[in-house]
C-alpha cells in the first residue's frame, strides 16, 4: 500500500463502512475515541457500545446521556446524524460471556473492529475485582471476538506501567507475573480477609493491583490462540487533558495530575509527594487515542499474527514534575478557580518523611480547623473537609510512586506507526508527542479543568481574580507573621546555644 507525502488520507477510508465495537465508551478515554472516530471517519459504520446498568439507570438511558456530552459538541453542531451511528449493546465486562444473550450476539456478528478500555481504574482495588475486571473480561471478550467472523483487528487498552519494576519498558510483552489458572485457584482457596492482607506482598515488585492485572491480562492476550484477527496492545502513560480534540484541554475525570491541578487550583493542596527533577511522562488524551485508530488500521492491514504492543508516551518531548507544578501553580493564579481555600500554592518534596510533615502542617490540620468552625458555626458543606483531606491524601499516596521515579518506554513502534501514514493522515491524526508546547498545554488543562470539569464559567474569572489577590496579601501576611515567629524562636535559642558551646561566654554570664 503506497504512502507516499501527496497520496490523500488512508485512515477515514479505511473505517468506512466498518462496524466498531467499543467497550469502556462512557470513560474519559471512551468518549474521546468515539468523538474522534464519528469527526475524522464521516462514513464509519455502526458504533456499538458495551453498557451495562449503572445506579439504577439502563443502558439506553446512559447512551442517551452519553450523546449530551460536550465532548460531542462540534458533533451535534456539524454533523449530528453521526451520534445516530451509536448502538447499545446491553452487556457488563465483570459478567460471564460479558452479559450478552443471544441478542446482543447476533447485533455484533457483522463488527470489524474491536476496542477495548473497559476496566477498574482503581489502583488499590481488591485482587479478586482487579482480576476479574481487568483479567477475566479480556478472555471472555476473545472468547467472543472468535464468534465475530468479519472481525479484523482487537486493540486492547493496557498502562506504560504494567512491567513499573523495570526501568526500560520495551514495546513488547514481559513475562506473566503468575497465571491467570493459579491466580483463580488462589482465590477460591483463600478467605478475602486474609487474601487482602497478602495482596501487597502477592503482587510485589508490582506496586499495586492494577498495575499487576493489567500485567497478567497482557501476558494472557499474548499466550491465548487468535483465530483469524490481529491483536495489538496500546500502553498509554499518565493520560491527561487533550491537545487539540475534541477542545484543547478538554478533562472529565478527577484522578493523577487533574487531581494535582484541582487540589492546587482550590487552594487545597500544598505538599505532594513528587521528584521535581524526575520526569512526567504525561500524554494527551487525543493523541492517544488517534494513536489507537493508527494501530487498528495497521494490524488490519498487515493481518499482523503476533501480538504488537505500541508505548504512547511522551520519552521524546519530556516535562518535568517540577516544571508542571510550576505552570500549574502560574495558571491558577492567572485563571484562578471559584471559592479557594487558599492561596494556591505547592511544595514539591521527594523525601517522603519530609512531605508527610509538610502534609499534616499545610494541608491535614487546616482542613481539620476548617470542618470543625464550619460545623460550630452550622455551615453545611457539600463535602466534609474531614473527607476532603482523607481523599488528597489518598491522591497522593497513588501518584507518588509515578512521581519520585523515572522511567525509559520505548515508542520504536509508534513512531514508525506515524512515518507510515500519509501527510494528509498525520494532518487529521496526530501521533506525535513533540507537537506539544508544554506550556500551553498546562495553561489549557488548568483552564480545562475549571470549565469541564468543574463546570464553572468564564464570567466568574474577574471575580475570582479579585478573591485571589485578596488571599495573596492574606498568604503574605501569614508568612510575615511566620517569619517573625521563626525569628523569635531563634533569638531565644541563639543565646542558649552560644553559652553552652562557649565556656568563655559561659564564663562572662555566670553571676559574679
Amino acid at each position: 500500500m503506497s504512502t507516499e507525502p501527496g497520496d490523500g488520507p488512508l485512515l477515514p477510508g479505511f473505517y468506512a463502512g466498518r462496524a466498531v465495537l467499543i467497550t469502556g465508551g462512557t470513560g474519559f478515554l471512551g468518549k474521546v475515541l468515539i468523538e474522534r472516530l464519528l469527526w475524522t471517519c464521516p462514513e464509519v459504520g455502526e458504533v456499538h457500545l458495551l453498557l451495562r446498568d449503572k445506579r439504577g439507570q439502563p443502558p439506553r438511558v446512559r447512551l442517551n446521556q452519553l450523546k449530551q456530552s460536550q465532548a460531542f459538541d462540534n458533533v451535534r453542531a456539524h454533523c449530528p446524524g453521526q451520534l445516530d451511528k451509536l448502538r447499545v449493546v446491553c452487556g457488563d465486562v465483570a459478567q460471564p460471556r460479558l452479559g450478552l444473550d443471544d441478542a446482543a450476539l447476533l447485533q455484533l456478528r457483522e463488527v470489524s473492529l474491536v476496542f477495548h478500555s473497559a476496566a477498574t481504574v482503581k489502583f488499590w482495588e481488591s485482587l479478586e475485582t482487579a482480576l476479574h475486571q481487568n483479567v477475566t473480561s479480556v478472555v471472555a471478550l476473545m472468547e467472543l471476538c472468535d464468534q465475530l467472523p468479519r472481525l479484523e483487528a482487537l486493540v486492547h487498552v493496557s498502562t506504560a506501567y504494567s512491567n513499573a519494576e523495570r526501568r526500560h519498558i520495551e514495546e513488547r510483552v514481559y513475562e506473566a507475573p503468575a497465571q491467570l489458572a493459579g491466580l483463580r485457584a488462589m482465590l477460591d482457596a483463600l478467605p478475602p480477609s486474609l487474601l487482602d492482607d497478602l495482596t501487597a506482598r502477592y503482587i510485589a515488585p508490582k506496586p499495586n493491583t492494577y498495575v499487576f492485572s493489567k500485567a497478567v491480562a497482557e501476558a494472557t492476550i499474548a499466550q491465548r490462540p487468535r483465530k483469524h484477527y490481529a491483536t495489538a496492545i496500546v500502553r498509554p502513560s499518565i493520560v491527561v487533558s487533550s491537545h487539540r480534540h475534541p477542545y484543547p484541554g478538554w478533562i472529565e475525570n478527577l484522578a493523577g495530575p487533574s487531581g494535582v491541578v484541582v487540589g492546587c487550583g482550590k487552594g487545597l493542596v500544598h505538599a505532594f509527594n513528587l521528584d521535581l527533577a524526575a520526569r512526567a511522562d504525561l500524554i494527551p488524551v487525543d493523541i492517544t487515542i488517534d494513536t489507537m485508530l493508527a494501530v487498528a488500521w495497521e494490524i488490519a492491514t498487515d493481518k499482523s499474527e503476533e501480538v504488537r504492543v505500541y508505548n504512547s508516551c511522551s520519552q521524546q518531548n519530556p516535562i518535568t514534575w517540577g516544571t508542571f507544578r510550576d505552570r500549574v501553580v502560574r495558571n491558577a493564579r492567572a485563571h484562578p478557580f471559584d471559592q479557594l481555600m487558599y492561596y494556591p500554592f505547592t511544595f514539591g518534596i521527594k523525601n517522603r518523611y519530609v512531605y508527610k510533615a509538610l502534609e499534616l502542617v499545610l494541608q491535614t490540620i487546616p482542613l481539620y480547623v476548617a470542618d470543625y468552625i464550619a460545623r460550630l458555626c452550622g455551615i453545611k458543606l457539600q463535602l466534609s473537609l474531614v473527607t476532603v483531606s482523607e481523599r488528597l491524601q489518598a491522591m497522593n499516596r497513588v501518584l507518588a510512586f509515578f512521581a519520585t521515579r523515572e522511567w525509559y518506554f520505548s515508542t520504536r513502534n509508534v513512531q514508525a506507526l506515524r512515518r507510515r501514514l500519509t501527510r494528509a493522515d498525520q494532518d487529521i491524526y496526530n501521533l506525535d508527542v513533540t507537537s506539544v508546547d508544554w506550556d500551553e498545554h498546562v495553561s489549557n488543562f488548568v483552564k480545562g479543568t475549571r470549565k469541564f470539569l468543574l463546570k464553572e464559567k468564564d464570567d466568574n474569572i474577574p471575580r475570582a481574580k479579585k478573591f485571589v489577590e485578596r488571599l495573596r496579601r492574606v498568604h503574605q501576611f501569614v508568612l510575615l507573621m511566620l517569619s517573625v515567629l521563626v525569628y523569635r524562636f531563634l533569638m531565644l535559642l541563639l543565646p542558649r546555644f552560644l553559652f553552652r558551646s562557649s565556656p568563655v561566654l559561659a564564663g562572662l554570664a555566670a553571676p559574679h
